[in-house]
């Protein structure tokens, strides 16, 4: 297209050259070539606009007599009012932003019979090759064109509104003066408080976070007649394309938006309580900085005691648990200006936190006995060193299966009150009837602590459906056996079944297992009722020589007995 321009411009004045030959007369008006004529033109100059360009003078024979470009500047001024020749005045108007053209200006249209002294003789014909850079007008508004926006805003920027946005900034033209993405770092900024360009005070407000605009900037509100040192002229228009990464206000507090909340909903998290959370930590614009679920691991922390950033402390408050929510957070109330380079969270940002809760606890709980079914009746339950059959389900508050008895063959099986169970759990099984059923909450300082347990969590609160199947009477601590009344007088010689004056371990179990059936004492119960009678013959059996003399056998109470003597 220019090539073609090209020749008809030469053609031309190949024509006029031929017509001033036969007819020396000069030309009736400007001679104007649009040589280069882009594609988009949104708006042409008209009479009053002012416009900037660039433009280098010759006369026909070649001469330059002047040129923009030598003085490395544009000219800028108002087109149609009589500031400029005639014939420059005509050609330029019309053009698009970019646009070339070649202006042939006869003497009459230019400096005429006078000339310029020195510079432009008399009666000379000017040859202009001209590119039209800017357009404006003293009565132009901001242009803002939105190129794209989230489905979901549910705030835009006002006056006082702290922003950090990308932006590329070009002249009309397309030339580039500056770029955020070069320094690879958004602008942040207040917005309406003069510390911008007018025109991008103005552009910015209503936008939502992630949207994208294209705004141009008339010069009067942008730098006007002094231009930006050497990146923009005087009377410049400015083009801004602009990606609001996020924006907050100083007076902004936590913003909470419940996402999911269970229809059963107990409790609620307080200061204090200690919370087990799954997140997924984004910028505003969608970056993920941090996420729980990466490490396969909870994050577990106190709430309103400063462990957290303040916008968390405040966002934890009130949750149940297996709520979801989502926490959006200014950046005064977590990282600051500074921000946190080790999570690649830049200085001034907004934190949004999609939090799911697993469980709470606070460290004074005790544990949570709900009892499902007790039968009719019930007039013997459970205490501690009573032997028990339960069956049990275990699992975490968020419903996730961790341990049951019915994985195995019979119920499990328990001595209460011997350590032999978790703290709660022990807790949740006295005072429990045969056939009785509980649903018991276990916190962690009552159950596997802060390390956890092969399958359990760290600080997870242990929720267990128990049902007692059997008891059976226990006897007191350090017992194996109990009489239920006195002692025989005479108890050596009866366990001295042959009279030889020692007893081997199956007289022992022997006289033993006699006393139980005759009931007149019972043993500790036990799975093992073998291993129980064992466990008396090794305590009594003291140099272990396989016998029970009369000096090694010694009731439970007279060891006792014994032994306060010897502390007095």
């Amino acid at each position: 297209m220019a090539l073609g321009s090209r020749c008809l411009f030469l053609l031309l004045l190949g024509i006029l050259e031929s017509l001033a030959l036969g007819d020396p007369g000069p030309l009736e008006d400007v001679v104007i070539d649009r040589y280069y004529i882009p594609k988009i033109c949104l708006r042409e100059a008209q009479m009053g606009d002012f416009i900037r360009y660039h433009y280098n003078g010759t006369f026909k024979d070649g001469k330059k007599f002047d040129s923009s470009y030598d003085r490395g500047a544009t000219v800028a001024g108002v087109v149609g009012v009589g500031r400029l020749i005639t014939g420059m005045d005509r050609g330029l108007q019309g053009m698009c932003v970019n646009e070339r053209r070649h202006l042939i200006v006869p003497p009459h249209l230019g400096y005429g019979s006078i000339g310029v002294a020195g510079l432009i003789p008399p009666d000379a014909t000017l040859y202009f090759d001209v590119v039209m850079l800017d357009i404006w007008n003293k009565n132009d508004k901001l242009q803002i064109t939105t190129l794209s926006k989230p489905e979901r805003c549910n705030r835009t920027v006002e006056n006082s509104d702290f922003v950090r946005y990308h932006y590329n900034g070009t002249l009309l033209d397309g030339t580039p003066f500056d770029s955020s993405y070069s320094k690879g770092s958004t602008y942040d900024t207040y917005v309406g408080t003069g510390w911008l360009i007018k025109g991008m005070d103005q552009g910015l407000l209503g936008m939502c976070a992630g949207e994208k605009r294209s705004i141009i900037v008339p010069p009067f509100l942008a730098y006007g007649e002094k231009g930006y040192g050497t990146v923009i002229p005087p009377q410049a228009s400015l083009v801004f394309s602009v990606l609001l990464v996020d924006f907050h206000n100083p007076k902004d507090g936590v913003f909470l938006e419940h996402l999911e909340v269970p229809e059963s909903c107990k409790r609620r998290a307080v200061t204090g309580d200690f919370v087990r959370y799954h997140y997924n930590g984004t910028l505003m614009d969608g970056t993920l900085f941090d996420s729980s679920y990466s490490r396969n691991q909870t994050y577990n922390t106190y709430i309103g005691k400063g462990y957290i950033i303040p916008g968390m402390d405040q966002g934890l408050q009130g949750v149940c648990v297996g709520e979801q929510r989502r926490v959006v957070i200014p950046p005064h109330l977590a990282y600051g200006e500074e921000g946190a380079g080790k999570y690649k969270i830049p200085g001034s940002a907004v934190l949004i936190f999609d939090v799911h809760i697993i469980d709470f606890h606070n460290p004074a709980d005790p544990v949570e006995i709900e009892t499902v079914f007790r039968p009719e009746g019930c007039n013997v339950t459970t205490r501690n060193r009573d032997f028990v059959r339960y069956h049990y389900n275990c699992s975490l508050l968020d419903g996730t299966r961790l341990f049951s008895s019915h994985d195995y063959e019979k119920p499990q099986e328990v001595t209460l009150g011997a350590n032999k169970v978790i703290e709660g759990l022990n807790t949740g099984l006295l005072d429990m009837c045969a056939g009785e059923r509980r649903v018991l909450i276990v916190p962690p300082h009552l159950g596997h602590g802060e390390s956890g347990a092969r399958g359990v969590p760290g600080s997870a609160v242990l929720r267990f459906e128990v049902e007692l199947i059997s008891m059976e009477e226990g006897v007191p601590e350090g017992y194996f056996f109990i009489w239920h009344g006195e002692p025989p007088a005479n108890l050596y010689e009866q366990m001295d079944l042959n009279k030889d004056g020692g007893i081997p371990a199956d007289e022992f179990s022997s006289f033993i297992k006699s006393q139980v059936e005759q009931g007149k004492g019972r043993l500790m119960p036990s799975s093992d009722p073998e291993k129980v009678i064992a466990d008396m013959f090794r305590n009594q059996d003291r140099n272990q020589d396989g016998k029970i003399t009369p000096d090694e056998l010694k009731l439970k109470s007279d060891e006792d007995q014994e032994k306060i003597h010897e502390e007095l």
